[in-house]
């Protein structure tokens, strides 16, 4: 996946999490939905981290193909 893609990704994440967001604030929200919300800004973390991570090798004179996705729990531990 390159960075046009990764990007993609993550406009379209943004846009459900504004939307699920919205629900929330309505207090529409099912379970379901809180659970999706969550989903999504884990996935965002990821794919924040993977570009990241691009950026980094490619400043490095490497390949940003050698980039991997990170699990979530290594994500979602880093101190922001």
């Amino acid at each position: 996946m390159d960075d046009t893609q990764i990007h993609g990704s993550i406009e379209k994440m943004v846009e459900e999490e504004h939307e699920l967001w919205q629900r929330e604030a309505a207090g529409e929200a099912t379970e379901g939905d809180l659970q999706r919300l969550e989903q999504v800004r884990v996935q965002l973390d990821q794919c924040w981290d993977l570009l990241r991570q691009r950026r980094a090798l490619r400043e490095a004179g490497l390949d940003p193909e050698a980039a991997a996705e990170r699990p979530a729990d290594v994500v979602e531990g880093y101190l922001q």
